[in-house]
């Protein structure tokens, strides 16, 4: 058994905030997961574009060198949602001793066995955050996963339980918007760009509803971008919040 899969364990997945139909579905995907041209596709052209927004985040925050290669060096950063790593591997390029925890076993396992191709030292689990018992991190990132679980005001709480003061939360999710409903579900996955039953638009949660709920949990939301799409440009930064958007929230010390 090779090191990275050895780090990897699961754990009894609680109803709280995992749906297990969903768990399912990312599962299935979990061997084409780094293929820029299979089934998550999508997520390869968006995550470029979240990065930056992450590093900007990140130099903010802690008031860092936008030239330095790792900003995140003596860090330790956790990954919700992780799929098969697509968002750690970059963050432990950053310097963070990484941790990546998602609902599905058969994701981990992919994005563990990816890391040790790549040299890098990532540990990964499977299971309900909650019950995982990690302890706190300096940074938190979710993305595209908050409309997908069963319950958000306890999946954030989980989320904030994690993040350590004066750490920073990253979030991302679709908005429920005409546009959004048009272009990720109806179009997106009728073209085979998404995998079909990927996405289901009432579960989608609008910026109005989402930073109340982090405010309730004690966080301060700190930068909020929308995510645009145009034929000319691809998928990019904008002011526009229509079809996703990401954010920036801390916890105070």
């Amino acid at each position: 058994m090779s090191d990275a899969t050895a780090r990897t364990r699961s754990n009894p997945i609680a109803a709280a905030t995992i749906r297990p139909e969903e768990a399912a579905h990312f599962g299935r995907l979990a061997e084409d997961w780094w293929n820029p041209r299979g089934s998550s596709a999508m997520l390869h052209r968006l995550n470029p574009v979240r990065l930056r927004f992450i590093r900007d985040g990140i130099d903010l925050h802690w008031g860092g060198d936008i030239t330095e290669r790792r900003p995140l060096a003596g860090r330790s950063a956790l990954d919700v949602g992780c799929g098969a790593g697509l968002l750690c591997e970059p963050l432990a390029r950053l310097g963070a001793a990484v941790t990546g925890v998602d609902a599905a076993p058969e994701n981990v396992r992919a994005a563990a066995l990816h890391a040790e191709g790549t040299g890098l030292d990532i540990r990964y689990l499977s299971g309900e955050l909650a019950q995982l018992d990690l302890g706190q991190f300096d940074l938190v990132t979710c993305l595209e996963v908050l409309e997908h679980v069963a319950d958000k005001p306890a999946f954030i709480a989980e989320l904030v339980s994690a993040l350590a003061p004066g750490g920073l939360l990253v979030l991302s999710t679709p908005n429920r918007t005409a546009q959004s409903r048009v272009l990720l579900v109806e179009g997106a996955e009728l073209l085979g760009m998404v995998p079909r039953g990927t996405h289901h638009w009432e579960d989608f949660i609008t910026p109005e509803e989402l930073e109340p709920l982090l405010r309730a949990a004690g966080l301060e939301v700190v930068t909020t971008s929308g995510i645009g799409f145009r034929p000319d440009r691809g998928l990019h930064l904008s002011e526009d919040r229509a079809l996703n958007y990401i954010l920036t929230a801390r916890r105070p010390a």
